[in-house]
């Protein structure tokens, strides 16, 4: 099994297990981690989804070594993209927590994730490059919305290695977490999402990921539109029942 499900209450982490292969993806992992994110979408148990990589290597990318057999990826403009996951706009937040390399199609799939928690020794970067493996999954379309588009054109067109440290200065990673550490630290940050009051953070972060595609003022009007729905949720008047109660006084989370 190249995919595997973690579930702990409202949080699912997604491994990939492909360790022999530092977990490029080939065809049928790409198909199993597009169900296994279909699934996640689906459940309306489940709030923030994490993407890891087992052994030590978050996604190296396709596995180039499977074209030409029947067990290449997909390439078809329709559908799941070649990565799997990579076409899907999901309603709920995905993190990558990353150890190792993520790297061509695995920088694609860390990009398509909401956040990414970094371990220290981490490296990220546009590799296909070297190879001549054009990006197909989403990489220059969500990496210049990520950094800006000088600083995606310089690791699209060098294929350049980016550390750690460069990639939290460019917005790249979310943020840096010591070696070893990346999962556990990217699943309590999920818990800490998936403990808000969900309707106001499902209609926040719709906002946000569709702000960039819109003028200012339907996206103003969306927003206002989004928040407004959201207000009327049990859990909001819970939340801000708690906090009239005295929770959250100078900045506390509770």
């Amino acid at each position: 099994m190249t995919v595997r499900i973690d579930v702990n209450g409202p949080v699912w982490t997604v491994i990939l297990h492909r360790p022999h292969a530092r977990n490029a993806v080939d065809g049928p992992t790409a198909a199993a981690l597009a169900d296994a994110f279909r699934a996640f979408d689906a459940d309306p148990d489940a709030r923030v989804a994490v993407l890891w990589g087992d052994g030590g290597t978050f996604c190296a990318g396709a596995d180039l070594k499977a074209l030409g057999s029947d067990q290449q990826n997909r390439i078809d403009a329709d559908g799941d993209g070649p990565m799997g996951p990579s076409r899907m706009q999901l309603s709920k937040p995905t993190i990558a927590a990353i150890e190792g390399h993520a790297v061509a199609g695995g920088l694609e799939l860390a990009c398509w994730c909401d956040l990414r928690v970094v371990a220290q020794s981490a490296i990220l970067g546009v590799f296909c490059r070297r190879w001549g493996v054009p990006l197909i999954d989403g990489g220059t379309v969500r990496l210049p919305r990520i950094v800006g588009e000088g600083r995606a054109l310089d690791l699209i067109l060098t294929g350049r290695a980016v550390a750690s440290d460069e990639a939290l200065a460019i917005g790249l990673a979310s943020r840096v977490v010591p070696d070893g550490s990346a999962r556990a630290e990217a699943e309590a940050l999920a818990h800490r999402i998936a403990a808000f009051p969900w309707s106001t953070v499902l209609a926040d972060l719709a906002g946000g990921r569709a702000a960039l595609d819109q003028p200012v003022a339907s996206a103003l009007r969306d927003e206002f539109t989004r928040g407004v729905g959201a207000l009327g949720s049990p859990e909001v008047a819970t939340a801000v029942g708690a906090f009239v109660a005295g929770a959250g006084r100078h900045g506390r989370d509770t």
